[in-house]
Order: C-alpha cells, then structure tokens, then sequence
C-alpha cells in the first residue's frame, strides 16, 4: 500500500504532494487529492509537528475528513462548472462581437422626420419620432433586448434596443456614461409597467457619440457606494453624474430662484459688489490675500460693506455671492469658499430685522414646496422635510447661557491664550458656560437639536463680534458686558444658517470703533462717509447658501451642497497631512490619539480630515 503523509504544522494543501518531504497539512485535502478508487488502498500518515512521530489517524478524524473531503469536492466541481460557464460565456461573446462587426446600421429615410427634443419635454411627442442625445445613465441587457436609461440633464428616459439596433458591435460593447444619439417612436409603457415620464423611447436608429470604457477603467470600477471620502472628492467631476449629487444641484438652483423671487417680493434689488477688496469685515485672521498690482487686497469675507453703500440709491438690496475664509477647519460645516446671500435693509429696527430674516427664510421655503419639481427633489432627499412654524424662537444669549448649564451642556477650560486646559490624563477639563464666553458650535447644535425649532440667539457681548455691530442700549441699573443688536439663526441639525446685526449708525462712534480695533479708518473712507452723507439705522445679514441647502436635503456635510467645495487640506493636501501624520507616528515610541494632538503641525490642524481618515486608521493600526 502507498502511504500519504500529513504534517498539521509545516504542510502544504495545495502545493503539497503527500511525499514525506512535501506532506499536506489537513487529511481532508489528503483523502480530497487521492483518486476515490485507491482511498481504501492508501496509509494516512499523520503528525501535529516535526517533534511528533507519523501515526494512523484514529477512525473518527478519518470519518470526518472525508465528509470535509466530500465539501472538497463539490467545490472543485462547482469551480470547474463556472470555469465551464465563464469559458463559453467569453466564446459567445467574441462570436457576437464578431457577428456585430458585420452589422451596418442605417437610418430609414422612408420613416417620418424626427423631432429633436430633450427628455424634459418629450410628452407632447408621444406615438411620435424623435431623437434624443444623453449618457447611458443605467444598462441592462437580456441579450434579445437591452434596456437603457438615459440620462441628457434634464430627465430620464427609458429607451429600448431590439433586433438589428441590438446587435451592432456598439450595442455589443456599449458601457455606461457612454454618449449615444437615439431616434425612435416615443410610446407609452404598458399599464402595470413604469419607466421615468411614463413612456419609453423605441428604437429604429442610433449611434456612439462618444465612447466609455469598460474592464479595469469602467465607470462603475473607478466609482461606486463603496468609495471612500478621498476618491469621491477627487473624482467630484464623476460624483455630479450620479442622481443624489446632481439632485442637491438642481435643489441648489431651485433654491436660489426661490430666494431671489422673494426678495423681489419684498422690494429687494440685488446687486453684484466686488470680490477683489482692500478691506477686512470679519477679522484680518481669515483673510486669503494677495497681491494686487503692487498693492495688498484680498478675497472678500463679506459684501456687507459695498451693500450699505447701495441703500441710499437703491434702497433694500440683496447679493448671492462668493465669500472667501481663510479658516483652516475641517468640520462638516466649513467650506473656505461659499455663496454668501447677504442683504441690507435701510430704516429698520433690530426686531424688524429678525422678522425680515424669518419671512424671507420661510417664505422661500413655501415656494419650494409649493413647486412640483422642487418638492420632488426635497422629498427624494429628505422625505421627513417640513416647512417651519413660525414665528422662530427667539433667545438672549444671557438665556442661552443659562440654558447650557441647566442642561449640563459644557465646554473645554481655556487658557488666557487659548489653549486647552488638560486633567492628568491628558484630557480637556470641562467647565460651565458663564457670561463673556464664546458659545462653540459643538455646544450651539446640541442646544438646537434639543430644542428641535429654529432659533434666533441675540444679543452677544461686544467683545465678541465685529466692530461695526450697534450696540445695545443698557437698562438702568445694568451690569455686565456691553451687547450688540446682533443674532444668530439657528437650525436643527445644522447649526448657524444666519448671521447679522444692525450697523453703528454714528459717524463718531464708528470712528471710535475703529481705534478700539486698531483699524486704521483711511482705507475705509467711503465706508465713514456714509455715517456723514445722511446716515440712518440699518441692518443686515448673511446667510450660508450650502448650510440652508444641508438643511433642506439633509446632507451630513457642506461640501455635498457645492458643486467644486473648497476646503482645507483638499486634494493633494490630503498627502501633506498624511505625510506628516507619518512623520509623527515614527518619533513616537507610542501612538495615540493624544499623543499626535500634542505634536501635531499646526498647518495641519488635529481635526482630521475626512478625505486621510483612511490613511490615518491605517497609521494607528501599523504603528
């Protein structure tokens, strides 16, 4: 008899071949590899390591292992049947495709004319033909007939390949994204069936307009539900293809429409101020500056300052423009570009200024509802979206305050220079809120989403906001931080939409304001005259146009609502703080959360970014 011989610790399954020099490692895979008719003929030899001596396995391990062996060889079977399969699935494929090379599609000129037509409008041209350019947004194809879904920007349509137009070599090799040129008869689906529109286009004649590749290169294999953060925002441009993306769009536009139909409704001229300024608004810190023909500018942080000037001449006056901050943050919630709706509004109270801001808010919100294109976006994005009651909820941030600490809501302990105070192990010390402190967003959202309103928080301490805000007048007997007319919209789930405030009217107490800030007024000579050319009490505000679109379609983050965002540490940036990360983890004896906090790079920042959270998951893991 023959002997076969198994070693459990040094041998090899696959690569063995029961010799006593190259023993396979399990006697399931043994009984597996000897023909069935010599099984009974053939002596197992077994040992669990080199230190053991060869023995005859006991009869319930050979009991065992060839039922596994039998699970052996019902899985050699079944590969060999899909081999089987896969092999003459390649063979009638390369016969179709050589069949489809021999296929010549031709237009039929006898048919009618067809009517050129984009999706959005093909209703009126039912039981009609027409032709129709788009991308192959979806494919199936049941080798007699391939169904496509075809996407031009403007809807969807079903469209339909059958005999000849489904056997061109085009048709054979056609992939997704794929550019096509349809013409066809427009027909309604079957009752009992769907398709977008209700109809579905069938097909006499067609063309590639441009191709889209397949294999290693396919859309599908370079994007798909399981790509991570760094591939979506580097592949943005074939991010905007997909339904959700391009949904946010078409809100975003919607909204924008709904916004500015609005404001014409209550008398409000939009404007277009320059994005190239010489001035700061919100503090020289976020500024992005650069030189202009020998001279310093930047990019604007606001139009807050070119709107006050339009309201002599104009009256109320809105802008949807871009706003530039130099912040280096990579929360959810921060882009370092934005489009910034600002408005400016001449002859009000602070009071009238927050009921502007809830009217205009709310009723752009009922427009979009009221139209039916816009409410179906909104309920594919977010289907639990409701107007908001009104009126908002209104909260001094004295209350505010007191709110947090009644709830236990509290914040990290700062030194007088702002770094974070820490315990013994290296974690921050968490104290109350009191007076004067700056509420952080990290608290404002916990707040809101508690509460599960809108609110308007107000009257923060001068200290805090910029110098142009008007202050409010103290009660008798007041103590404290002098206030400004100023507030904060806040929405569940989002956190600060809106910020705005009334504007030092005084001309004296503008120029006080810029001393007490250090500002030197001369660059902002026409901004003081007009506080000397007939001023008046007036306000304004600012609203995040991505930030009220996260809101409206849910989307976890900002960057979603923009078509190209602009961020921190995006794109290639993302390899710099890897880089360093790297870096760090090696002059490290020991990994940790806390220990990079201690030495990270401040161009870098702690809060990682979404797009290396991979990369750093991997860093931790390694190290």
């Amino acid at each position: 008899m023959s002997a076969i011989y198994i070693d459990q610790a040094i041998g090899v399954d696959a690569a063995g071949n029961g010799t006593i020099n190259r023993p396979y490692q399990t006697l399931a895979y043994a009984i597996f590899a000897t023909p069935p008719f010599e099984v009974d003929n053939t002596v197992f030899q077994i040992r669990k390591g080199a230190d053991a001596e060869y023995d005859v396995p006991t009869q319930s391990a050979t009991k065992k292992a060839k039922k596994d062996a039998q699970g052996l060889e019902k899985k050699r079977l079944k590969a060999e049947a899909e081999a089987k399969e896969a092999q003459e699935r390649q063979e009638r494929r390369e016969k179709r495709l050589e069949e489809s090379r021999k296929v010549v599609l031709l237009e039929d000129v006898s048919l009618p004319t067809p009517t050129k037509a984009k999706i959005v409008s093909l209703e009126r041209f039912r039981d009609q033909r027409v032709r129709v350019s788009g991308w192959i947004h979806r494919l199936r194809n049941q080798q007699e007939i391939m169904f496509i879904v075809l996407r031009d920007g403007t809807g969807y349509l079903q469209v339909v390949l059958t005999g000849q137009t489904n056997k061109t070599y085009d048709a054979v090799t056609l992939q997704l994204e794929a550019s096509v040129e349809v013409t066809g008869t427009l027909k309604a689906v079957p009752e009992g069936q769907t398709a977008p529109g209700g109809h579905e286009l069938v097909v006499d004649y067609w063309k590639v307009l441009g191709s889209s590749p397949g294999a290693d290169e396919a859309f599908t294999n370079r994007l798909n539900e399981q790509s991570d953060p760094s591939i979506l925002a580097d592949l943005r441009h074939l991010v905007l293809r997909g339904e959700t993306a391009s949904n946010v769009l078409r809100l975003r536009a919607a909204l924008l429409s709904a916004f500015r139909s609005t404001y014409a409704a209550h008398h409000c001229l939009e404007v277009t101020p320059p994005c190239l300024v010489q001035t700061q608004v919100e503090g020289g810190a976020t500024l992005f500056k650069l030189d202009y023909y020998g001279q310093p500018a930047y990019l604007t942080q606001s139009s807050q300052l070119y709107l006050e000037t339009c309201l002599p001449s104009l009256g109320d006056v809105f802008c949807v423009q871009e706003s530039f901050r130099a912040e280096n943050s990579h929360t959810r919630r921060h882009l370092s570009e934005y489009t910034h709706m600002e408005a400016e509004l001449a002859f009000i109270t602070f009071d009238d200024m927050m009921t502007h801001i809830e009217a205009i808010i709310c009723e752009s919100i009922d427009k979009l509802l009221a139209d039916a294109t816009s409410a179906t976006l909104i309920k594919s994005l977010n289907p639990n979206f409701t107007a908001p009651a009104r009126p908002f909820r209104r909260m001094s941030y004295s209350d505010a305050i007191q709110w947090l600490n009644e709830h236990g809501i509290q914040h990290e302990a700062e030194e007088a220079d702002g770094n974070t105070i820490k315990d013994a192990e290296g974690k921050p010390v968490m104290v109350p809120h009191v007076i004067g402190d700056d509420i952080a967003e990290a608290a404002e959202r916990q707040m809101t989403d508690i509460i599960g309103t809108p609110v308007f928080l107000y009257g923060f301490p001068a200290e805090l906001k910029a110098f142009y805000m008007q202050k409010m007048p103290r009660k008798e007997g007041e103590t404290g931080p002098l206030c400004t007319e100023s507030c904060d919209l806040l929405m569940p789930g989002v956190g600060e939409i809106v910020g705005g405030s009334m504007r030092i009217a005084d001309m004296q107490e503008m120029l006080a304001a810029y001393e007490k800030e250090g500002i030197d007024p001369t660059p902002y000579y026409w901004y003081t005259d007009l506080r000397k050319y007939g001023t008046c009490q007036h306000g304004g505000y600012g609203l995040g146009i991505e930030r009220i679109l996260a809101w409206v379609a849910n989307r976890y983050t900002v960057r979603e609502c923009s078509l190209f965002p602009r961020y921190g540490m995006h794109f290639k940036d993302t390899q710099r703080c890897a880089d360093y990360i790297l870096e760090v983890a090696w002059s490290c004896d020991s990994l940790s959360l806390s220990t990079l906090e201690d030495r990270v790079h401040p161009d870098v920042g702690f809060q990682i970014p979404l797009e290396i959270f991979p990369c750093w998951m991997q860093v931790v893991s390694f190290v």
